[in-house]
């Protein structure tokens, strides 16, 4: 990798594709996800939760197999919306230090200037003519600052979620057909039953804090286990 703090001097030329694909990482059958995402992920897939060294973290469901996304068709996602950890490509957010006292700076965006993605003259463009944001830099500014930001908001939304004993360890049991069953283990989902028991005190405060309105976002999104199903029927057989 060779990720650089990109300008509208030194990269007033530079151009970028959007594409995707599995050779860029997006052959993967979850995605992590943050809380600003979950209106839009829960129209499209299921979202999960895991325990993690880190902490709890949430994910969307993509595939059933390994390396399987079946939102994604050579180098493009079939899906109205990407998951932001897809959506940012060979961009990243650097934290510059201060010359003089090692301070942390302000967050800037870099591109990994080793990316074959970077560079094609027939792709598209980063700054304006006359020095201005292009509108993909715009799209991938708000992406990164998603991403930024979630990774200090996640962690206490989704501690929130389990103090009130809202996330249920399940091993996921999908039906694909009659004779192919797959299995989705430690897996934790938010519990509609103890969601819809909740009342007075902690009710409110998950309400309040926004927390409340993720849990419902995320249980409304299991549905989509559905769709899953669908697009792994719509494949071919397997062999064997």
């Amino acid at each position: 990798m060779n990720p650089v703090q990109i300008n509208n001097i030194d990269h007033a030329d530079l151009r970028v594709s959007p594409k995707a694909g599995a050779a860029f990482g997006d052959a993967a059958n979850q995605a992590l996800v943050f809380p600003a995402e979950f209106e839009e992920l829960q129209r499209e897939f299921a979202i999960i939760f895991r325990r993690r060294e880190t902490g709890l973290q949430a994910y969307a469901l993509l595939g059933l197999d390994r390396d399987e996304n079946l939102y994604l068709s050579g180098d493009r996602w079939t899906s109205r919306y990407v998951p932001a950890s897809h959506q940012r490509g060979p961009f990243s957010i650097g934290i510059s230090r201060d010359s003089v006292d090692g301070a942390p700076g302000e967050p800037m965006i870099h591109v990994d200037m080793d990316d074959p993605r970077v560079g094609e003259s027939e792709d598209l463009p980063l700054f304006l003519q006359h020095g201005g944001n292009a509108p993909y830099l715009n799209q991938i500014s708000g992406v990164l600052r998603l991403l930024y930001e979630g990774i200090e908001s996640a962690p206490p939304a989704y501690a929130a979620l389990d103090d009130a004993a809202l996330l249920a360890p399940v091993t996921l049991s999908i039906d694909v057909s009659e004779d192919r069953r797959y299995t989705v283990p430690d897996v934790l989902v938010v519990d509609i039953e103890r969601l819809a028991a909740l009342a007075g005190e902690p009710l409110e405060r998950l309400h309040r804090s926004g927390v409340l309105r993720l849990a419902i976002l995320a249980t409304a999104s299991l549905g989509n286990v559905q769709q899953l199903i669908a697009r792994k029927q719509a494949l071919p057989d397997p062999i064997g």
